[in-house]
């Protein structure tokens, strides 16, 4: 689901970073790509440094650099197992963690909410995304941490949404301000998750009890099939620091961004209103083909890789900077958590 158009996109191991004073200790150094882009890589000087325990005594340092780069990778503490992953998500997060309700992706739990980023298919790419952009309450911070790195592939691209908002025209920005988005979601048609596994139950009641306390609307149709309808924001403002962001899964969401066999078979088999998901202006009108085209182009020219190494630890300001997934061949191990929460 993940456009490939050719940009100039980032890979951090095939450039050469320049070192930088930040640090409020000698004990980490902060490196900086030389085009400014993020993430910003954090690493130990001294062998051994315990993540966790720096972290208790810098939180106002990574507060302060996260609000200012968005996206910090902290590289070579050797964080391999999902307590140490945790610890840190802990000392790091002044909110509770969320649970992964009304899904889009297959994931399961590992441990008290902490979740594989994705059991999504190795081969298929995941595109560009803030993580519940549909969803009343969503995560201002999201956590990656790679305990296992893939043999080949499997990158998570991260791209700086403020900058995809200032790509897009202001034509389309207004346009998405003024309409807002309509998420249409079809459940139990033989493709794509089933109700049961979106909303973690067996039971229509504690469906309906979860959309009415999210601004959900729900239909249930004949066959144990159900189909929901969610108007929420195209555009985001910072809590903190009032910057606006592209903070939508307009694109990500709508039929024309699935792979044209995929897109094929789907439009084939059913009416667009059937779609699994499909998205809309808030009035139910058709965003235009172009439109979306201008959406994925700005998420590619904003789109930056680098390469997993086991241990690294990512965190993201979710309302700021998008995340993804590439293929990748052989096993491959990253966990997520999602922390303190922000109302759509």
């Amino acid at each position: 689901m993940e456009s490939t158009s050719p940009t100039s996109n980032i890979k951090l191991g095939n450039i050469r970073r320049k070192s930088i004073n930040l640090s409020p200790t000698e004990l980490v150094k902060v490196d900086l790509l030389p085009s400014g882009k993020i993430p910003l890589v954090i690493q130990p000087v001294v062998e051994g440094l315990n993540l966790v325990k720096w972290a208790q005594d810098n939180q106002e340092f990574i507060k302060k650099t996260l609000l200012q780069y968005r996206a910090l990778l902290f590289r070579g503490f050797n964080i391999n197992t999902t307590d140490l992953f945790n610890q840190f998500v802990s000392t790091t997060s002044s909110g509770q963690l969320l649970e992964y309700r009304d899904r889009s992706s297959p994931r399961h739990e590992i441990s008290n909410k902490i979740y594989t980023s994705t059991d999504y298919p190795a081969d298929q790419s995941i595109y560009l995304h803030n993580e519940g952009t549909y969803w009343l309450t969503y995560p201002l911070k999201i956590y990656f941490c790679c305990l296992v790195a893939a043999q080949q592939g499997g990158e998570t691209p991260i791209a700086d949404c403020r900058q995809v908002f200032q790509r897009i025209s202001p034509q389309t920005r207004q346009k998405f301000i003024d309409k807002n988005i309509l998420y249409v979601r079809n459940y139990n048609d033989g493709f794509g998750l089933t109700w049961q596994t979106v909303f973690q139950t067996e039971d229509k009641a504690v469906v309906e009890e979860y959309c009415n306390k999210n601004a959900i609307e729900y239909e249930w149709k004949t066959g144990d099939r159900l189909r929901t309808r969610s108007y929420r924001q195209a555009i985001a403002k910072h809590p903190i620091t009032g910057e606006l962001s592209w903070f939508n899964h307009a694109a990500f969401f709508h039929v024309s961004t699935l792979e044209p066999t995929l897109q094929e078979a789907l439009l084939a088999e059913f009416k667009q209103e059937d779609l699994p998901n499909n998205t809309y202006y808030g009035d139910g009108s058709q965003i235009e083909p172009e439109l979306l085209e201008e959406i994925r182009t700005a998420y590619q020219q904003e789109k930056i890789m680098f390469p997993w190494q086991q241990g690294d630890l990512l965190m993201l300001d979710n309302l700021s900077v998008a995340h993804s997934r590439t293929p990748f061949i052989g096993k491959r191990k990253v966990v997520v958590a999602m922390t303190d929460p922000v109302k759509n």
